[in-house]
């Protein structure tokens, strides 16, 4: 019972942090995935910065989970 209710939190972790990092932003298209901006480095600010820290502590969440579940 208590395997399938963390299986059940793990699923939704997942999605979220699919959802997450669908969200952040990183220039247009695919064009800055081969260096197409210059290779500039832009810091995040405001939202983007708390999107980051939320992804992060949903991967953390989901590692831990894993663990339990072993």
């Amino acid at each position: 019972m208590a395997n399938n209710i963390l299986l059940a939190i793990q699923a939704v972790i997942c999605v979220l942090i699919i959802v997450s990092i669908v969200m952040q932003q990183r220039g247009t298209a695919l064009g800055s995935a081969f260096g197409s901006e210059g290779g500039a480095y832009s810091t995040r600010r405001g939202i983007q910065k708390n999107l980051l820290w939320l992804t992060v502590a949903l991967v953390i969440a989901f590692l831990a989970l894993a663990i339990l579940l072993i």
